[in-house]
C-alpha cells in the first residue's frame, strides 16, 4: 500500500510541477509537499481526465480550508496565473477567418478578438512573483492570448484597456462605440482624446495578435 501511495503522489506532483513551477519554488519543499498531500487527501475530483488535474487543483485552492495562515496571501492568484497558460495552450477554439476583415476600420467596424484569450485582474502583481521577490498587494491587469505561432503571450495592461477588451468581447460594439462608453464611464473631459488613445491601443493589440481584424 505504501508503494502505491508513493506512486500516486509522485505522479500527481510531477504533473502539477509542470503547471505550477513558480508556486512550487515560492512555497519551498515543506509547504509545497503539505499542500500536495492535502489536495490528494481531501479534494474530490470531478474529472477522470489526467490533463484536468491542474483545473482540480485550482478548485481545491479556492476552498476555504485549502490554504492555511502560514501560506502567502497570493497563492491562489499565482496558481491561477500559471494555470491560465496551460488552459489557453490546449484550447480548441480557433478564429473564423472567413468572417474577419484584416483591412477594415477598427473604429467604424466591430473588432474581432482572438478567441483564445483571458482578460485578467488580480490583487497581486502575479507576473512579478518569484522565490526571491517581495511583492505588495497591487491591482494588476493582464491580457493573455495564444498567437498565430501557438505561443502564449502575456501583456500587462491597465484598467482602461481591460474595460475596452471586455466591451469588444461582446461582439456588439464598433471600436468607436466601445471607446465612447469608456469615455462616459471615466467622465473624461475630452472624449476625442479617449477615442484616439483607444485607437492606438487597438492597433497595438492587433499587431500583437490579440485583435485579429474586424467583422465583415
Amino acid at each position: 500500500m505504501e508503494i502505491y501511495r508513493k506512486l500516486v503522489y509522485n505522479n500527481l506532483e510531477s504533473f502539477l510541477l509542470t503547471c505550477f513551477p513558480v508556486l512550487n519554488k515560492v512555497l519551498g519543499k515543506r509547504r509545497w509537499t503539505r499542500l500536495m498531500r492535502s489536495f490528494l487527501a481531501t479534494h474530490r475530483s470531478r474529472s477522470p481526465f489526467f490533463r484536468q488535474i491542474p483545473d482540480e487543483f485550482i478548485q481545491f485552492l479556492q476552498s476555504e480550508e485549502a490554504i492555511s495562515a502560514n501560506y502567502p496571501e497570493f497563492v491562489l492568484e499565482l496558481a491561477h496565473y500559471e494555470w491560465v497558460e496551460l488552459a489557453l495552450s490546449i484550447s480548441t477554439l480557433a478564429p473564423a477567418w472567413e468572417a474577419i476583415d484584416r483591412e477594415g476600420s477598427l473604429l467604424e467596424q466591430r473588432p474581432v478578438l482572438n478567441p483564445v484569450f483571458a482578460n485578467l485582474r488580480y490583487s497581486w502583481p502575479v507576473h512579478r512573483i518569484g522565490p526571491r521577490t517581495r511583492v505588495t498587494p497591487t491591482e494588476t491587469w493582464l491580457l493573455v492570448f495564444r498567437n498565430a505561432d501557438d505561443q502564449i503571450q502575456f501583456t500587462e495592461i491597465n484598467a482602461f484597456t481591460s474595460r475596452l477588451i471586455n466591451l469588444l468581447a461582446s461582439d456588439e460594439h464598433t471600436g468607436k462605440a466601445a471607446l465612447q462608453i469608456v469615455a462616459i464611464e471615466s467622465r473624461h473631459p475630452s472624449p476625442e482624446v479617449v477615442i484616439q488613445g483607444g485607437l492606438e491601443i487597438m492597433r497595438d493589440l492587433m499587431a500583437r495578435g490579440a485583435i485579429l481584424g474586424v467583422f465583415k
